[in-house]
């Protein structure tokens, strides 16, 4: 009979190498069912090529760690830095990103045997407890690549008239019973919010500050599709009434009658057309859209304070999450997180005393903070473990390409 070692615990620089491979694994798991002209296509400005984020993410690693804290490390190629790099002004210029879509070359499998080395090179760098942060920060860069993948190439599909699927098996979604309509009440008061230590975090939940709430409520359950389908029949999309104005002329606009992938009782999803789950929360909304249903409802966003308060005591780790690769699909599991990143009313600011940080690192999220809007929670397609009640997610008010929904809010 075979006989195993005693399991012992992983010590931190063991823990962070298992946790990098993890993440460096997950991703070319979920690219695996693309061919090369699906990972190269691009479906819109907002939207980047699958190939593309296997790339970014490797380019970050051999970037940040390996170029400039490797004695001796070579880039890989010396001109795919300008392919590759996203935004950072740091690191000097770049190819478009309208036109990340036009990179026919590298082909996947140049761009996978890139990964390959690079995950290889990393190896030395892990016992060194002055670089913890920066590998932390690049697993949770790589883990909201690995989001921003799924919810891209889903776009992408969508573009075809074929309706193709990336995924064959469409999951299977547990029984629920429906939402019961409760609200779970906050007496508001002065409460701290921010990230507080141990633990990562991005600089952008930071530093940790105090607010003065109001008594509140939130939702138990999040918005469905049945609801949703309430509202639209309703004329919800032909009442100026309900939206914000620069929401009503983005409606009269786009044309926009429903949320991104719907159509008549079906819904997109990466497993092709299939008959939409009125139970399950609906996503793929903007934030104009969530607001003027919350008009509609007799209710209203919550702020993210708010949100984050109602948090604070939640598991971060519970409700429908992405475990591994497969179809991600909302389903409805009552839990504070999980199925879709939730719409607050707040504008992505920076907080008290926030400094971002030095170098080029220092532009991950700063630069960001204009005309955008914070959602709280976490998605079926964000990975379990990346958010946490202080995570502070943003878009433009006008995305929806991304797992996005609401969670009602009303004064107590």
């Amino acid at each position: 009979m075979p006989q195993f070692a005693p399991q012992r615990a992983l010590d931190a620089s063991e823990d962070l190498a298992a946790r990098f491979i993890a993440a460096r694994t997950l991703s070319e798991a979920l690219a695996a069912p693309l061919s090369d002209a699906d990972a190269t296509i691009q479906s819109m400005d907002d939207a980047s090529p699958t190939k593309w984020h296997l790339a970014h993410t490797t380019w970050f690693w051999e970037t940040f760690l390996l170029r400039d804290h490797l004695t001796g490390y070579r880039l890989w190629r010396e001109d795919w830095p300008y392919l590759f790099n996203s935004y950072y002004e740091a690191e000097g210029e770049r190819h478009a990103r309208s036109r990340r879509g036009m990179l026919a070359r590298p082909s996947l499998a140049d761009i996978l045997t890139w990964r390959e080395h690079v995950t290889q090179a990393m190896a030395p760098l892990f016992g060194r407890e002055e670089l913890g942060d920066l590998i932390e920060l690049g697993i949770a860069h790589e883990q909201q690549h690995q989001e921003l993948l799924l919810t891209d190439i889903k776009h992408a599909l969508f573009q075809n008239p074929l309706g193709p699927s990336m995924w064959t098996e469409h999951p299977e979604i547990p029984h629920r019973s429906a939402g019961k309509g409760n609200w779970s009440e906050h007496p508001g008061g002065i409460t701290p919010i921010g990230h507080r230590g141990p633990g990562f975090a991005f600089d952008n939940e930071c530093p940790r500050h105090r607010v003065l709430l109001e008594p509140f409520a939130l939702a138990d359950d999040l918005v469905t599709n049945g609801e949703w389908r309430a509202f639209i029949d309703d004329g919800g999309y032909r009442a100026p009434s309900l939206w914000l104005s620069d929401g009503w002329a983005w409606v009269q606009r786009e044309g926009i009658a429903g949320p991104l992938y719907w159509r008549g009782d079906e819904a997109f999803t990466h497993c092709g057309w299939q008959k939409r789950d009125e139970q399950a929360p609906v996503t793929h909304i903007s934030y104009y859209e969530a607001d003027a249903f919350a008009c509609w409802a007799g209710a209203r966003l919550p702020t993210e304070f708010e949100w984050e308060a109602a948090a604070a005591t939640r598991d971060a780790l519970a409700g429908n999450q992405l475990d591994r690769a497969g179809p991600p699909l909302p389903q409805g599991t009552g839990e504070l997180f999980g199925d879709c990143w939730q719409f607050t009313r707040s504008a992505y600011l920076p907080y008290p005393r926030f400094r971002a940080a030095e170098g080029a690192v220092g532009e991950y999220n700063g630069k960001f903070m204009s005309g955008q809007f914070v959602l709280k929670g976490a998605s079926c397609a964000t990975p379990r473990g990346h958010s946490r009640s202080t995570y502070r997610n943003f878009f433009y008010p006008h995305h929806r390409w991304q797992f996005t929904g609401l969670r009602l809010a009303k004064d107590a």
